[in-house]
């Protein structure tokens, strides 16, 4: 890739690139629902999020957890294991409301950990790194700590396709290479449903929609197992309920702003089987 040539180029990042609902359970009538059944609850009232730009983030919505809003890292720890287990963060935050992979430091992971989730995470390639392939401003975010979604310098720097920036990992390419040049806010906005065990099997796999820069990258896609590198994957035998959003230390200086994750709970709405009748109170 070559470098940015200084110039400011201020481009609006579209936020709320896809509405992922979070849906009440509810009591459906024996008979089921009408369409248009005022039986129906009430979907919850929700302040969308502000649109990032170039200069500045925007802000969470507002049944958002905030794992970083630009001051501190007090909602990570470090990922380490053994020795040092469960330590700061220590990846530097800057006066600019971002912070950064510290090389060589290990990957962090938010304190929280979540099932079901939208995911919004922004990040950014700085002008100068060098190198090809996956040696070329490398990171990923990782659902659950097990699932990774690829961080990459891929302008006009090609690698291999399963690897890509707004790939699943070892998976599944990216539907279009849609990076940003150096130096320039990229946007991830992820759904992820973690997969269903019963009796130590797999009932539902785990599955993963993904939008890189608003474009979409990963269609609703049925992952095969956790994350693995140059090994076919397969689902354990045991796996936890939730897991934390872990961010990888590649060895490259990538920078991370305004991360928020919006927690999908309860059931899916159910369809209606009949027509409109008596529980139908809409005017024209």
């Amino acid at each position: 890739m070559k470098r940015t040539n200084g110039l400011a180029m201020v481009m609006v990042i579209a936020c709320g690139a896809m509405a992922a609902a979070i849906a009440c359970a509810e009591d459906v009538p024996s008979d089921g629902y009408e369409v248009h059944d005022m039986r129906r609850p009430q979907p919850v009232a929700v302040t969308p999020p502000t649109c990032s730009t170039q200069e500045k983030p925007g802000s969470a919505p507002s049944d958002a957890t905030v794992l970083f809003d630009g001051k501190d890292l007090s909602k990570w720890r470090s990922a380490k294991e053994g020795d040092g287990a469960g330590g700061d963060a220590a990846w530097k935050v800057s006066p600019d409301r971002y912070f950064a992979v510290e090389p060589k430091t290990g990957n962090i992971q938010s304190k929280d950990e979540f099932r079901d989730v939208q995911l919004h995470v922004e990040w950014c390639e700085p002008e100068g790194i060098t190198g090809k392939s996956q040696g070329r401003g490398n990171s990923g975010i990782f659902l659950m700590g097990l699932y990774e979604v690829q961080v990459l310098d891929n302008y006009q720097s090609p690698t291999y396709p399963d690897g890509t920036v707004g790939g699943i990992y070892g998976q599944y390419p990216p539907l279009v290479n849609a990076c940003r040049p150096q130096g320039q806010w990229q946007m991830y906005d992820i759904v992820f449903h973690a997969p269903v065990y019963q009796d130590g099997k797999v009932v539902k796999p785990a599955r993963e929609t993904v939008f890189l820069n608003s474009l979409l990258v990963q269609d609703d896609m049925e992952l095969i197992g956790p994350t693995q590198h140059k090994e076919l994957t397969k689902y354990p035998e045991a796996h936890p309920d939730k897991g934390p959003v872990m961010l990888q230390d590649h060895g490259n200086p990538v920078r991370y702003r305004n991360i928020w994750v919006r927690e999908l709970k309860g059931d899916r709405p159910v369809p209606p089987v009949k027509s409109s009748k008596e529980h139908y109170e809409g005017q024209h």
